[in-house]
């Protein structure tokens, strides 16, 4: 769920949810639908995996925080917020890949009956802060906090893909959503351990109302309940995606850019709240559809190895462009819930120059040249990450991000800073530049908040990695 990029692990669909579904179908049934051909059903089941790939990822999310009472990171159900007021450590395992720089807070807004208001308190400079808002495609909708609406306070109203009501007065102004449930991953900069209180009384003023109690109304009927089942990886790592796609489209209505797409979806049983038996198809048929999805996985398992950086792979639907279902689907494989580029920027680097796994029992220099040190707006940081676990790194120094903010990190003379990344510590002369890595494989990830021009345009890179011999 925080933006990494990590594709050398292997692919791993997520859960699903089977719902009471809402209108919105483009077809009724898959029997409305020619019968495709096995070529044909393998081309359909191929697009139609990569189309859910993000939804499915991000429902594991949203099943834990919101239905799952086991799950150590349970937010408690929908239009709630859950504070994190430390920075993330090992011993946090909830969630891969965390964020070290900014605690996070998690809240689901259900939108089916009424629009939900977000009251933002003012928060004075330096301090930084950011809700990122996503639906259930992963596309980030909307944005709220520093970079985006200022730093006075405010008052922001969420609407669903089907309300029509009239927005009252005290608005600041409104997000509408494509679909009936979203979600926000919102980070506040934390600065040390004393600073807990003060992240603490800024975090109690995020405050979720629903919009007839803001506006001191009846509240309306509320939604048919939904039957959230656990998610099961195994079933919909295969043609079992489909069910829970299915489960997924009553609370995303189809947009006018999709009903070609949506419709050919429907030839292989795709639709909203259609139930889907993989064991009933022709064995000629589910060949086809399993060929079509063992490609798609192939094929984006590939080109997310090759990369080196998030650009592209987050944000709106506009911005993602016209390939977003590989976009999207590259940024919810290397970490989902990533900042769209305006607001933060992700690179790393994932094998050596041999092309294998980076390795922390060998010794590693990120070098920034004079003048090349990450051009941002707040701040920046380079954070360790263990293989397969994708957790953070134990270490003798309890660090395990390293940037702008780091207490005691030395600049060479020229201004350049050389970062040394390996399991052993490099000796009292580099300790202060250290980012301490597993004995065995890591990858690691550069987050820019509020990336300058130079990031955006790609005309700044962060350095590879040398290996000192």
């Amino acid at each position: 769920m925080i933006a990494a990029l990590i594709a050398a692990l292997p692919l791993s669909p997520l859960g699903s949810l089977a719902a009471t579904p809402a209108s919105a179908p483009v077809a009724s049934s898959a029997s409305q639908a020619k019968a495709p051909s096995p070529a044909e059903a393998r081309a359909i089941a191929k697009e139609a995996w990569l189309y859910a790939y993000a939804p499915l990822q991000g429902y594991q999310t949203l099943w834990n925080q919101t239905q799952n009472k086991a799950f150590t990171g349970y937010v408690g159900g929908f239009d709630r917020f859950r504070h994190y007021s430390r920075s993330a450590t090992p011993a946090d395992k909830d969630i891969v890949t965390p964020n070290n720089d900014t605690p996070y807070s998690w809240a689901w807004l259900d939108l089916r009956t009424e629009p939900i208001v977000l009251s933002l308190p003012a928060v004075p400079a330096p301090r930084y802060y950011v809700n990122q808002w996503f639906d259930l495609y992963t596309h980030n909708f909307a944005y709220t906090g520093v970079r985006s609406t200022g730093r006075g306070a405010g008052t922001y109203l969420f609407a669903g893909p089907r309300w029509k009501g009239t927005v009252p007065k005290g608005i600041t102004k409104v997000f509408r959503a494509e679909t009936d449930f979203v979600g926000t991953l919102t980070r506040t900069q934390l600065n040390g351990p004393d600073d807990i209180p003060a992240l603490k009384a800024i975090q109690g003023q995020y405050v979720l109302t629903p919009l007839s109690r803001f506006t001191g109304q009846p509240a309306p009927p509320p939604a048919p309940a939904v039957a959230w089942p656990a998610w099961n990886a195994s079933k919909a790592e295969g043609i079992g995606f489909i069910t829970y796609l299915n489960a997924l489209l009553p609370f995303m209505p189809v947009v006018p850019s999709e009903r070609a797409m949506r419709a050919r979806f429907a030839r292989i049983g795709i639709g909203p709240g259609l139930p889907f038996d993989p064991a009933r198809l022709d064995t000629k048929l589910r060949t086809a559809l399993e060929e079509g999805v063992a490609e798609a996985r192939q094929e984006l398992k590939a080109k997310a190895q090759q990369q080196t950086s998030s650009q592209g792979f987050f944000g709106s639907r506009q911005q993602l462009g016209s390939d977003y279902l590989t976009f999207r689907s590259m940024g919810a494989m290397l970490g989902i819930y990533g900042n769209s580029g305006e607001e933060a920027f992700y690179a790393t680097q994932q094998t050596g120059s041999d092309g294998q796994v980076l390795d922390g029992r060998k010794r590693w220099v990120l070098r920034f040249e004079p003048g090349q040190l990450p051009p941002v707006t707040e701040f920046w940081s380079v954070t360790m990450y263990k293989l397969p676990e994708r957790l953070l790194v134990e270490n003798p120094i309890q660090r395990y991000s390293i940037g702008d903010r780091t207490s005691g990190l030395k600049l060479g003379t020229d201004g350049s800073l050389e970062i040394y990344i390996q399991s052993e510590n490099p000796g009292a002369d580099k300790v202060s530049n250290w980012l301490p890595a597993p004995a065995g494989p890591f990858f690691f990830v550069a987050r820019l908040y509020g990336p300058k021009d130079p990031v955006l345009k790609g005309t700044w890179k962060l350095p590879r990695l040398t290996e000192v011999k």
